[in-house]
């Protein structure tokens, strides 16, 4: 199933924005994006993606804005104290001018711009402030998919129940079936007396009972309506359940191509394809199911 969320928060130093989206797969593949320094979290965001997701092509990223604020400046007193101990030797073997203090700090490396880092406590708050907000936004991504997956829900209802109506048709349709293997088995005799006038009687009772029982649907029909009753318990039942319904969505294609091959009478053909067409709209509903 599709869906979309985002989430952010933080503070004037650590803005974070989390987004996650999904689009349909057969399976469960997700990939993350994560700043560099935060790939510990992406362990923590796969195992909170398959506690609540088992089918779908997601991605989930992480976005921080951390304004940058006046460097802080360090004097290198390393640095300071050996131009200061050299500059002592200078003067006692010659008199010179001692050098400006802004001379000495014009040295390059005498001062170093120094980067601000969280201490330890400050970063704990904000990676829990990060796991909160990746709970909020897949918790928001979830509802989504369930919204969608409520929706295809009722499409799903409308492919089961007009399967239903066709499986009817279709049965009352098999039944004329014997009358039309008959008109069809009296040409045939008539072609096979002319051509074989000695032709026994008990083969062609045996022709008759073979296209008979090749033609008989009923065992089909009754699997149909099994797995359709079974593809609506499913449904009523929640879940995941995409991958059930995609199976019993082979089975029924299986049936209805049987269904087609045996056909004896051109409107129990137009069912089949009927149905077929049904079938095949109803497995791509299926597989945007979870």
């Amino acid at each position: 199933m599709t869906g979309f969320a985002r989430q952010a928060g933080g503070d004037e130093s650590f803005a974070w924005t989390w987004e996650a989206k999904s689009v349909n797969s057969r399976s469960r593949d997700l990939r993350c994006r994560l700043p560099h320094g935060y790939d510990r979290l992406e362990e923590e965001v796969r195992s909170a993606v398959a506690a609540q997701v088992t089918r779908g092509n997601l991605q989930v990223s992480l976005t921080l804005d951390t304004p940058r604020s006046r460097p802080a400046v360090r004097l290198n007193r390393e640095l300071l104290s050996q131009v200061v101990e050299t500059l002592n030797e200078l003067q006692a073997e010659s008199r010179f001018e001692r050098p400006r203090p802004d001379g000495l700090l014009a040295i390059p490396g005498m001062l170093e711009s120094v980067e601000e880092t969280p201490d330890e406590a400050e970063q704990s708050a904000r990676e829990a402030a990060l796991k909160a907000g990746l709970a909020a936004t897949l918790e928001h991504l979830v509802t989504a998919r369930q919204d969608e997956g409520q929706r295809i829900g009722k499409a799903i209802e409308q492919h089961l129940s007009d399967l239903e109506q066709l499986v009817a048709q279709a049965a009352g349709t098999a039944a004329v079936q014997p009358e039309a293997i008959k008109a069809r088995l009296l040409e045939q005799i008539e072609a096979l007396c002319e051509a074989v006038p000695a032709l026994p009687e008990e083969r062609l009772a045996q022709e008759a009972m073979l296209l008979a029982t090749k033609a008989d649907v009923r065992e089909e029909l009754d699997r149909l309506a099994a797995h359709l009753e079974a593809a609506g318990e499913l449904l009523a039942g929640g879940g995941p359940v995409g991958r059930r319904l995609d199976f019993l969505c082979q089975e029924l294609n299986r049936e209805a191509n049987t269904i087609c091959s045996k056909a004896a009478v051109l409107e129990l053909t137009r069912v089949g394809l009927e149905l077929k067409s049904t079938i095949e709209q109803l497995r791509e509903q299926v597989q945007n199911l979870e």
